[in-house]
Parts: C-alpha cells; structure tokens; sequence
C-alpha cells in the first residue's frame, strides 16, 4: 500500500494511543476516502498491527478503572459508543482484578460516606452516596451489598 501523507497522518492517529475500529473509521473518512478506501486501509492497519479492537477494549478498561474510577457498567457503556462487541468487551471486563475493583468500590464509598458526615437524615445520605456510586458505574447488588456491610454496622 502506498504511504501517502494522509495514510502516514491515519499511521500516526493509531500509533499515538490505541483506537477502536470505529473511531480510525471516522478518522479515515473525514480525510476523504470513500468506503472502499476506508475498508482496505482498515485491513491494512489490522495486518500490521497497528489496529487491534482487543488491545483496546482491554486497555480502555484498564484506564477506566485505574485512572477514573469507573465501575465495569459505565466502562461497558463507553465501549459500546466505540462500537466494541460484546464478545471483546466482555474479555475486556475479565482483565479488571475483583479484589481491585471491590476495594476502588470501598474506598469510594467510605470517601463519600466522610463527604456526606454532616448529613442529618442518614436516608438522604445513603441515598446520595448510592446515586454517586451508580453514576460511576457500580453495580447495584454490589452497591448495596457494601452500603450493608460498611455503613450499616
């Protein structure tokens, strides 16, 4: 395949950090080429390893988690707007350690609970609490699970 200046600048978007398919898809397009221009680049990225859904659905994961405290339901929802199948996302969750991810669930719980101290109506905090843990992507058993056995001893 011939290394034009626009193919070097699509080269350059994949080796900077890993990309889904669908985001190098887009990114090809916006630089004029049609579908079936589109396709064989995509097939050439993928033979040379520059593209690989599952390097990134895992790496996604993994940054998620580590680096902003996503819970395993937002990190699905994020990888289904990059439009990764299920099958690889479902890969990619397995990589996140359970006993990491129950003490990030326990450490942001006992944070919150600390913000929320104040709190007179211990309902209103526990709610609160809940809503923050469900907007970082917890799962619900999970969440009251550990509100069960942390908060209400």
């Amino acid at each position: 395949m011939e290394i034009t200046s626009y193919l070097k600048q699509v080269l350059d978007y994949c080796a900077y950090r890993e990309r889904s398919h669908s985001e190098v898809r887009q990114k090809i397009r916006s630089l004029g080429y049609d579908e079936y221009e589109t396709e064989e680049i995509i097939m050439f990225l993928i033979e040379e390893n520059f593209l690989n859904e599952q390097r990134f659905a895992e790496g996604y994961a993994r940054g998620k988690f580590n680096y902003n405290g996503w819970g395993k339901i937002k990190i699905t929802q994020g990888l289904r707007q990059k439009e990764v199948s299920e099958p690889l996302i479902k890969k990619a969750l397995e990589t996140i350690d359970e006993q990491e991810y129950e003490a990030l669930l326990l450490k942001l719980l006992k944070q919150k609970e600390k913000q929320f101290s104040k709190e007179k109506n211990r309902w209103t905090k526990m709610n609160k609490i809940k809503q923050f843990l469900v907007q970082r992507g917890f799962e619900f058993h999970l969440i009251d699970r550990f509100i069960k056995e942390h908060l209400l001893h």
